[in-house]
């Protein structure tokens, strides 16, 4: 079983930063994807940034300069740096690991999921 536990999460005002992290308790190399998503109240999950296996990072066109994904492999953690931010901004955000999973004759991509940290910012 795979588990992700992110920290970072604050109360800060617009115009700051803030970097969350994510444990992950296996190797990342083993993923087939990470990246974060968030959820706003009343609103769908979205994805913030993505670092796919192989590909290039992807972010939401609401975060792109403002917003960097980055893995330290050795920590087996993954960052999202948050500058810039605005009250928009504010939202659980989840730390998102995708990867393959083989019974005889069945492969499957399985998403493991973080329990989420709050990140509010207010205005």
């Amino acid at each position: 079983q795979v588990q992700l536990v992110e920290s970072g999460g604050g109360l800060v005002q617009a115009g700051g930063s803030l970097r969350l992290t994510c444990a992950a308790s296996r190797s990342i190399f083993s993923f087939n994807a990470m990246g974060w998503y968030r959820q706003a109240p009343g609103k769908q999950r979205e994805l913030v940034a993505s670092m796919p296996k192989g590909s290039s990072t992807k972010y939401a066109d609401s975060v792109k300069g403002r917003f960097t994904i980055s893995r330290d492999i050795a920590k087996n953690t993954v960052y999202l740096q948050m500058n810039s931010l605005k009250p928009e901004d504010t939202a659980v955000y989840y730390c998102n690991a995708k990867a393959t999973t083989q019974t005889p004759g069945v492969t499957w991509e399985s998403d493991y999921w973080g329990q989420g940290t709050q990140v509010t910012v207010s205005s």
